[in-house]
């Protein structure tokens, strides 16, 4: 008797599948809400009166949130559980897009836009981590994230699409209503089939000062990002703040070496394949927010693209993504080592981006920016897909949503540093390229305008340039760090598949 009720523990939950079209659907909320807010941004200034000061406050009262509260995230769905975590995450997130939705002032949006990354941060990893229980077997972990990593790519450009159309045909508000039928259908299909294996529960306490100081440390960090783009790096604010994140996230580290049940148990980064994993993909998403950020404006601004073709614009990029992730990435993961398609898929993806910085005042979209858009999907979706199951394959299911939030935390703290770091380069850029070129802008109206569009021009270029190189650091970053197998290597049965992800491997 006892060997026929534990027998089903170890065969593959029947409804996985179907969980994992529920698990995807909260996924591509949480991705879609990164952009499809930016399109309606302008509107949503104009409706509600938002100064030029506070706007970027839309943007980053969420990334703060999201950022700084990630790993605290990751650990409440180990300790309280994962699908418990998945659906209050959910059902937070719509309500706060409903707050958002109805904003009357700004307070009231940046409130709503903070309380969206207060349960983002409990959904995200809760998400990923679901997905890494209930897919054990290597094949099909392989597919499973495959289809996961298009999702996490190319949910940003669909964002742009949606967030075009909604803000031109309907109204900027339902950019945030639109959430709301998502949640609804992702949490009732986790009710109905979202399985939880049990012996994953991490029963610890929660370590309260780990949580406080790795919070406080992050936000002080992407807040000092922040204040660099509007004060310079050299304000007194700013060195403050990054002074303060050094000294908040290493007293981090030092409490996590010596408290009994950590917030983030150091095996888990220094793993020398998960520690290559967070760190390559950080550096990659710098790079990405770059495009995305640039491109948008360059579509709009200087080529004169509608929020819905602009959108459009970006769709071969997420054609490529889901290429990338489920026809190469996904049918190769088993096979080769992780590092042969990360470090080439980021090389791929900076290659597109080489190609990007070559963009003009008239160029063309099918001769240059097409085929840029399409090698920095295709490159991307290979690149992170093996990149997110490797990064919590091997750990210990009772560190699973951890492991989850790292990955989280490295793209929304990788987007938020880019978006700033870059912005101030590409200002710097076009400041010093208009003063050098102040007097052939005042010959005429017509070439005032011109020179204002070249110096844009110039500046987006020379920040992609920046993105080009970081790309080119990610995937020697992959290269270096990432030495893992193949991931069913040693998984020749579902016994081993199961004992390799037991046991952590820790690299001193």
């Amino acid at each position: 008797m006892p060997q026929t009720d534990a027998r089903p523990a170890t065969l593959p939950d029947p409804r996985r599948w179907k969980a994992l079209i529920f698990i995807g659907l909260a996924q591509l909320m949480v991705v879609l809400d990164a952009t499809i807010v930016n399109i309606a941004l302008p509107s949503a200034q104009r409706d509600l009166g938002i100064s030029d000061g506070n706007r970027q406050w839309v943007i980053t009262a969420y990334a703060l949130a999201f950022g700084g509260l990630l790993l605290f995230g990751g650990r409440i769905a180990d300790l309280w559980g994962r699908k418990r975590t998945f659906i209050v995450g959910l059902t937070g997130f719509a309500l706060a897009s409903a707050l958002g939705g109805a904003a009357a002032n700004t307070a009231m949006l940046l409130g709503a836009r903070a309380l969206q990354g207060v349960f983002g941060a409990l959904l995200a990893p809760a998400a990923l981590s679901l997905l890494a229980v209930t897919f054990t077997e290597a094949r099909e972990r392989a597919k499973a994230f495959g289809i996961y990593g298009a999702i996490a790519g190319g949910g940003g450009a669909i964002g742009l699409i949606l967030g075009g159309l909604l803000t031109e045909y309907m109204n900027w508000r339902w950019t945030f209503f639109v959430n709301i039928p998502f949640a609804i259908v992702a949490a009732a299909g986790a009710v109905l089939v979202i399985r939880e294996p049990a012996e994953g529960r991490n029963r610890n306490r929660l370590d309260v000062p780990g949580v406080l100081l790795v919070t406080a440390g992050l936000v002080s960090l992407v807040y000092g990002f922040t204040r660099a783009e509007s004060d310079g790096w050299s304000s007194g604010s700013t060195v403050g703040l990054f002074v303060a994140a050094a000294v908040l996230l290493s007293a981090f580290v030092v409490v996590e070496r010596r408290v009994k049940a950590p917030l983030l148990p150091l095996r888990v980064v220094l793993d020398r394949n998960r520690g290559g994993v967070y760190l390559s993909l950080g550096m990659a998403v710098v790079g990405m927010f770059g495009l995305f950020l640039f491109l948008t404006y360059y579509l709009q601004i200087v080529l004169g693209y509608s929020p819905v073709l602009t959108g459009v614009a970006f769709l071969p990029m997420v054609a490529g993504m889901i290429t990338g992730s489920t026809q190469i990435g996904a049918r190769l993961m088993t096979r080769v080592p992780a590092r042969y398609l990360m470090a080439p898929g980021f090389l791929v993806a900076s290659t597109g981006m080489f190609l990007l910085s070559h963009i003009g005042l008239d160029t063309s979209y099918p001769a240059l920016i097409l085929p840029g858009l399409v090698l920095m999907g295709l490159g991307m979706g290979t690149a992170f897909m093996p990149a997110m199951s490797l990064a919590t394959h091997g750990v210990q299911p009772r560190d699973a949503g951890v492991a989850s939030a790292m990955v989280n935390t490295s793209q929304q703290v990788g987007g938020a540093i880019g978006t700033a770091l870059l912005n101030t380069i590409a200002a710097s850029a076009t400041t010093s390229w208009l003063t050098s070129h102040a007097g052939a802008a005042a010959t005429s109206p017509a070439a005032a305008k011109a020179v204002q569009f070249q110096g844009m021009v110039h500046g987006f270029t020379t920040a992609i340039w920046v993105s080009f190189g970081i790309l080119v650091a990610a995937a020697a970053v992959a290269f270096t760090f990432v030495n893992a197998g193949r991931p069913g290597a040693a998984a020749g049965s579902d016994t081993g598949a199961a004992e390799e992800n037991e046991v952590p491997v820790l690299v001193h």
